[in-house]
């Protein structure tokens, strides 16, 4: 069984910042780094709001140059899952997907969450090239350009509103007759000029030859008014919202009740003593890189005073 200070669940800019953090702390870290190497932001493309990085960074070779940089200050960055977690005491135990077990005294889960999609076979095939499930992070390459979001909710208002600042035009499309937004939100989207909402409509797929070029739609689905018809557009966001990959620590953790992970004040401690949550797996307000980055340092911080009052 191996022993380990510090323990790091999730390889996205939470985790790899936390590596980097732990590693100059003399922590000796271990991370895994997950399903997805680098978390969500690689799904994306290039990535303009990092700060340090004028013209850009490429998403990839940004979680690459944080790994490798975890690496240089003492990391043991591992390709590779956790399946398996008991936090029922300290050290806590957990196992990886080769059966290893670790006991780890601190431990900081940085899985991120995943963002909902409508299953179409269609996003994979455009994902990077016109899909995207984050506004703020792929809005601004739409600027003077049509583009389309899905979602009725809170999340897709203000993923339209902001889209609206950059685009020519938006289109909502929403599968039911009515916005499920806050009233507020609700008047935003509705008075916005460039914003139409298209309700009672679903999307059957996405078309495109380098990337999409319109969305192929159905109104009234399954009724016998029903009706099919195409839109022209450049982008099309996701906005149905966001599962936290937090499976592992169900009936362990404090949730709310969406499953993300609840940090107590100006703070990554979670409800257990030693256990912490930097990023998305505890943030279903921002979702930002830079935003879960600063959370992971902080993580490695109080992961740091916690072990010292040992």
């Amino acid at each position: 069984m191996e022993k380990v200070k510090t323990l790091i669940i999730g390889s996205g800019p939470a985790g790899y910042t936390a590596a980097i953090y732990a590693g100059r702390a003399n922590l000796q870290p271990v991370l895994y780094s997950g399903m997805q190497p680098g978390g969500q932001l690689t799904t994306t493309t290039i990535v303009e709001n990092f700060p340090g990085f004028h013209d850009g960074i490429d998403a990839n070779q940004l979680m690459m140059e944080m790994r490798q940089q975890a690496e240089t200050y003492g990391a043991d960055v591992r390709d590779g899952s956790i399946v398996k977690a008991d936090l029922s005491s300290r050290p806590f135990h957990i196992e990886d997907e080769c059966g290893n077990v670790i006991e780890a005294d601190t431990l900081i889960i940085a899985t991120g969450a995943s963002a909902k999609y409508l299953g179409l076979p269609d996003e994979e095939k455009y994902r990077g090239q016109g899909v995207s499930a984050c506004a703020t992070c792929d809005g601004f390459f739409y600027r003077k350009r049509v583009v389309a979001v899905v979602g009725g909710g809170d999340t897709a208002c203000e993923e339209a509103m902001y889209l609206s600042g950059l685009a020519k035009k938006v289109y909502m499309i929403v599968r039911k007759p009515y916005l499920r937004a806050a009233e507020i939100m609700r008047k935003r989207v509705t008075e916005k000029d460039n914003i139409e909402i298209l309700y009672n409509t679903n999307t059957l797929g996405l078309y495109g030859e380098n990337g999409v070029e319109g969305a192929h739609l159905v109104r009234f689905k399954g009724e016998e008014n029903e009706e099919k018809f195409d839109v022209a557009i450049d982008g099309f966001f996701l906005a149905i919202g966001h599962t936290p990959n937090t499976e592992l620590f169900k009936g362990q953790l404090d949730l709310d009740d969406h499953g993300f992970i609840l940090t107590q004040p100006k703070s990554t401690a979670t409800s257990v003593e030693g256990v912490y949550a930097a990023g998305d797996v505890a943030d279903p307000t921002y979702r930002q890189g830079v935003v879960a980055a600063a959370t992971g340092a902080m993580a490695a911080i109080e992961v740091d005073r916690f072990l010292q009052k040992q």
